[in-house]
């Protein structure tokens, strides 16, 4: 095996040049659990063929096993000449067992052994990307659980807006991570099917059932198309779009985390253990990790764009340029694997800060709406309504109050429909509680989203 698995057709060495530009074992060696689960079920079906008798069949299989505790213990040999990680393993298993080696690729092709392996990562990681997740709904539920009570300006255009609970800020989170969650989850029925055994693109003329690797990977069923098979690569442009989804929603949490924890804000307490201090200044406490995860953001969805590319001209089947869906596929997964450890660890130390966001509902004219709504049940149109409070909340400016300061008095001299039962409304906890609409933020609705979201 010192020559290339190619080497009979051409009459001269690759130049050395040629070797480094050519080469993926340098990041595709992450693919040898699975390149050897992989080889193994096809060595078991090439035994039941037939192709190998059981004695060379278990020769495959123990050189296969050692070669797999090498790699765990950080003993096998990486040489560039073996060009990436499956033909690094062939050459090993022949160097371990000798010729015998030579048999295991009957009936395989390097296209429908990669494509295999790299469904098999992308089925592995996937499942620990939906645990994180699960993880972190559980962390944000169990926060608006403790928190319930507390009351904070919603925004919209980073301009307050109307009170809400911050338990229904928490939950809002947990509706994107359930999306996400489902998306992923979409993701792995979809690439359920097992390309093996379709050769490098026209499938094999030996007898292979395809049926049975199948299930023994853990497949629902093979592959359906030979040529699709090794030169599909949506399951990776699914997972790297599930990613950046993710990752997007990850990014907007970090800013309110980034804008919360500012002295601006001082919403919540970012804990010790997630910032980091400035060089400089003496005071400061940075909240690095929030402003990490939101700036990986981009290497994420880059990666996703970058595939795109890559795959947006290519004609069937298998050619070169697919040798470039690695990299960006294992720097998504394990840069957003990251992040929710991070987040997951994290999250259950953010302590909110229930006076400051009380004293924020002070200003902005949070109940606005609700005097628009007192002003229609008055028989009053709501665009009428609107104006009249519009013209309130200027005469507020003006003698720089609030809605709730303004007398009775005050409030008639803009409209005769206004009445005494107004001012025991003008309350943040019935403005929350009177948004009992399903999916409101009352505390009733809230209430019986924890409750649903515990039972995940």
């Amino acid at each position: 095996m010192s020559k290339k698995a190619w080497s009979g057709r051409f009459s001269a060495k690759s130049a050395p040049l040629m070797e480094r530009f050519n080469a993926s074992i340098e990041f595709d060696q992450k693919l040898y659990p699975y390149d050897i689960q992989g080889s193994l079920a096809h060595a078991l079906q090439l035994q039941k063929m037939g192709v190998l008798t059981k004695t060379e069949y278990k020769k495959i299989e123990v050189g296969l096993k050692r070669i797999l505790k090498e790699f765990e213990k950080g003993t096998f040999p990486i040489r560039i000449q073996d060009e990436d990680i499956h033909m690094a393993i062939e050459a090993r298993l022949h160097k371990i067992i000798g010729p015998t080696a030579g048999k295991l690729h009957t009936g395989r092709s390097r296209n429908d052994q990669v494509a295999t392996a790299t469904k098999l990562y992308v089925k592995d990681h996937a499942q620990i990307l939906l645990k994180n997740l699960t993880k972190l709904i559980k962390a944000f539920v169990k926060l608006a659980d403790q928190y319930q009570d507390v009351i904070l300006p919603g925004y919209t255009h980073l301009q307050r807006a109307q009170p809400v609970l911050f338990a229904h800020h928490l939950l809002a989170y947990v509706e994107m991570f359930k999306r996400d969650h489902s998306r992923l989850s979409d993701n792995l029925k979809r690439l359920n099917e097992c390309p093996l055994g379709s050769g490098a693109l026209a499938g094999s003329t030996l007898k292979l059932d395809r049926k049975l690797t199948a299930k023994v990977l853990g497949f629902s069923t093979p592959t359906h198309n030979s040529l699709d098979s090794v030169s599909d690569r949506d399951f990776v442009l699914d997972c790297l779009y599930a990613c950046s989804v993710i990752s997007l929603h990850l990014s907007r949490l970090s800013e309110e985390l980034v804008l919360w924890s500012s002295q601006e804000f001082q919403f919540i307490i970012l804990p010790n253990d997630f910032c980091t201090g400035s060089s400089m200044m003496p005071q400061k406490v940075n909240p690095d990790a929030p402003e990490l995860i939101r700036g990986k953001t981009g290497r994420v969805m880059g990666n996703l764009i970058s595939l795109l590319v890559t795959l947006k001209g290519l004609p069937l089947a298998y050619n070169k340029d697919m040798q470039e869906d690695k990299e960006p596929l294992f720097d998504t997964v394990e840069t957003l694997e990251l992040c929710l450890e991070v987040l997951n660890q994290m999250m259950p130390k953010v302590k909110p800060n229930a006076q400051n966001m009380q004293n924020a509902t002070k200003h902005g004219f949070l109940l606005a709406t609700d005097v628009a709504d007192y002003l229609t049940e008055k028989n009053i149109p709501f665009r009428k309504a609107h104006e009249i409070v519009g013209k309130l909340v200027q005469h507020c400016l003006k003698h720089n109050k609030t809605l709730e300061d303004l007398t009775l008095k005050e409030y008639q001299q803009h409209h005769k429909a206004f009445e005494k039962d107004l001012l025991p409304r003008l309350s943040l906890k019935k403005s929350v509680n009177d948004r009992n609409t399903y999916g409101g933020t009352a505390i009733k609705q809230v209430k019986k989203q924890i409750l649903k979201n515990k039972k995940l």
